[in-house]
């Protein structure tokens, strides 16, 4: 499996009730086959340009781990879902993956350091 940055520009009129939309996208990314290791919602904002007639959008990332088939599929799927503008996947810089790992590795360390001190 290959790790991809999924960027997904959501629907404004879902602000108040987006989770529907965010496990139909879980839903779709399992079915597939992938894994979620990451998401992060960056919350709604002005577009550059209107898309669909939209001039916001809500912004939700995720960090995927995909087989090779998947890719293919969740662009078809994402691209006839009236609640999603616009999404982007890209399959993910290896070094940034790595200095991710790494810097969760040494925060995991720094807190079991921090509970021994707390101790005692």
């Amino acid at each position: 499996m290959k790790d991809y940055e999924l960027s997904i520009l959501f629907h404004p009129d879902l602000e108040m009730n987006l989770d529907p939309a965010l496990d139909k996208v879980k839903k779709l990314i399992e079915t597939n086959g992938g894994k979620i290791t990451k998401e992060e919602n960056d919350g709604k904002k002005r577009l550059a340009y209107p898309i669909k007639g939209q001039d916001f959008a809500i912004y939700y990332f995720y960090d995927v781990q995909l087989p090779a088939e998947a890719p293919g599929k969740l662009a078809s799927a994402m691209n006839i879902n009236d609640e999603i503008l616009r999404n982007l996947l890209v399959k993910a810089d290896e070094r940034r993956v790595k200095i991710d790992e790494k810097a969760s590795e040494e925060k995991a360390e720094a807190d079991t350091e921090a509970d021994k001190e707390e101790e005692a």
